[in-house]
């Protein structure tokens, strides 16, 4: 296909600079609108006229399974798009046109499973993720809407990936603009309109995901998108489907492992601090995902030409890419922690109304504590992109095992034992000591793999 390969090619031979800000920009803001979606849905909840404070904490009961609803797309998306821009780096289409078949195939029934899981134990669920008999009634009046659009959640954030592998991240930022346009606007016409409250809200994101669902199978089916979904090659193959898996395992897991940390984290809190504490950890979450999304934007940018560049073997712009992408996301997390620290309560009070004061000065204390180390994490973000973009399965995900099973974890339980003057605190202190720890290992590990998988190339050469 010589002419798909003309398009591709200028990942290949533009200058990186260029090509990380062309690709990064639309990704930064296809994930900071994505993340509009909960935050826009928070923000109304959380300012509901009768017990907002209660409703919000319910709802943010519900992110861990949101999460893992995530971290299932992820799965598919961040172990198939860069296989199909490896493939074709090498001008191998038709073996791209079979990851991206199959791994729609895989997210069709990812979906169907999920749904059934949720729809039918989403209350024990909620309550062993933190809810109380004080919110529970708001998470399960939330959730048992948000199941029925698990495959729209699924098919936009796991085919989406495949637009913006080709090179065209400025349609794959339309894809969640769609949706969180729709969300802006229907969400306060069915919570506060239709008087429907967290229901409203649910209804509002399943509507606004469907409409970015129509968006991205219509690229991805059409003639504007080099590779597309065909039949033909729909048929699941171990051979396509178990690599793939094996390659976005690392982004599932700390997607996946993320929500078992909020579990871990809810269930600590309420012992210690009470419903208050499992409030401010719903907005401490929200400001790490805030802060985390566009660093994972510019890896996502940086991704198609790691992974295209590694296919031709061009050693010289994969370590280039990496060297951008690594400066790009420490200037990032130095600049977004500097503002946490100093303006905390600016971010307390987007959630919450000012006549709950004690949640937004709970909340700007916790802040400080727990993204304390985020300066650093740039680092860890940047290494992780660049593994999963070089192929480097089993690297990614010994970084992502590391930081949440290994260190965070333990330290959930851990910290209050240690600091026990205030227990709560010392629960938010765990994040900061696992990211600084998590940060040296990556760097280690980091350091001697890259260097081999850059040999190897010039070897081959």
């Amino acid at each position: 296909m010589p002419d798909m390969e003309q398009k591709n090619e200028f990942l290949g031979t533009e200058p990186i600079g260029k090509l990380l800000w062309k690709l990064s920009i639309p990704a930064i803001a296809a994930q900071i609108i994505n993340l509009l979606y909960n935050l826009v849905d928070r923000i109304y909840i959380g300012h509901m006229p009768e017990n907002g404070a209660l409703a919000l904490t319910g709802v943010g009961v519900c992110m861990p399974i949101i999460m893992i609803v995530s971290a299932f797309a992820a799965l598919v998306s961040n172990g198939g798009a860069p296989r199909a821009s490896m493939a074709m780096g090498k001008g191998d289409y038709d073996e791209a046109e079979r990851i991206l078949s199959n791994s729609f195939s895989l997210q069709l029934v990812i979906s169907f499973a999920l749904t059934i899981v949720l729809l039918l134990f989403n209350r024990p669920l909620l309550l062993t993720f933190g809810g109380s008999e004080n919110t529970i009634g708001y998470a399960t009046a939330y959730m048992n809407i948000y199941a029925i659009g698990t495959v729209f959640v699924q098919l936009t954030l796991g085919m989406n990936a495949f637009i913006t592998a080709q090179g065209f991240a400025k349609t794959g930022m339309l894809s969640v603009l769609i949706g969180a346009v729709c969300n802006i606007i229907l969400d306060p016409i069915f919570s506060y309109g239709f008087n429907m409250g967290v229901r409203g809200a649910a209804v509002a994101t399943v509507l606004s995901q469907a409409m970015s669902t129509i968006w991205v199978l219509r690229f991805l089916t059409g003639k504007n998108t080099l590779i597309r979904i065909r039949r033909k090659y729909m048929r699941m193959r171990a051979k396509i489907v178990v690599p793939g898996i094996t390659l976005g395992l690392a982004p599932f897991i700390m997607q996946a492992s993320e929500s078992i940390i909020i579990v871990c984290f809810n269930a600590s809190l309420l012992k210690y601090g009470g419903d208050v504490a499992v409030g401010a950890m719903t907005i401490l979450s929200s400001a790490m995902q805030f802060s985390m999304l566009p660093m994972q934007g510019l890896g996502q940018g940086a991704q198609p030409i790691s992974s295209y560049n590694y296919g031709t073997r061009n050693a010289a712009r994969v370590k280039k890419t990496f060297q951008l992408l690594l400066l790009s996301t420490v200037i990032y997390a130095v600049t977004i922690w500097a503002l946490l620290m100093l303006f905390p309560q600016w971010f307390a009070m987007i959630f919450a109304k000012k006549t709950d004061m004690e949640l937004i000065l709970y909340t700007k204390d916790a802040l400080r504590i727990y993204c304390a180390a985020m300066g650093i994490f740039g680092i860890q973000m940047a290494c992780q992109f660049t593994f999963i973009s070089i192929g480097n399965a089993g690297a990614s995900i010994m970084v992502a095992v590391m930081r949440k099973f290994v260190l965070l974890l333990p330290l959930i339980y851990l910290m209050p034992k240690i600091f026990q003057e205030n227990k709560a605190q010392a629960v938010y202190l765990a994040e900061p000591v696992a990211d600084i720890l998590a940060v040296i290992f990556t760097v280690i590990l980091f350091y001697f793999q890259f260097r081999r998988a850059l040999r190897k190339l010039e070897d081959n050469n």
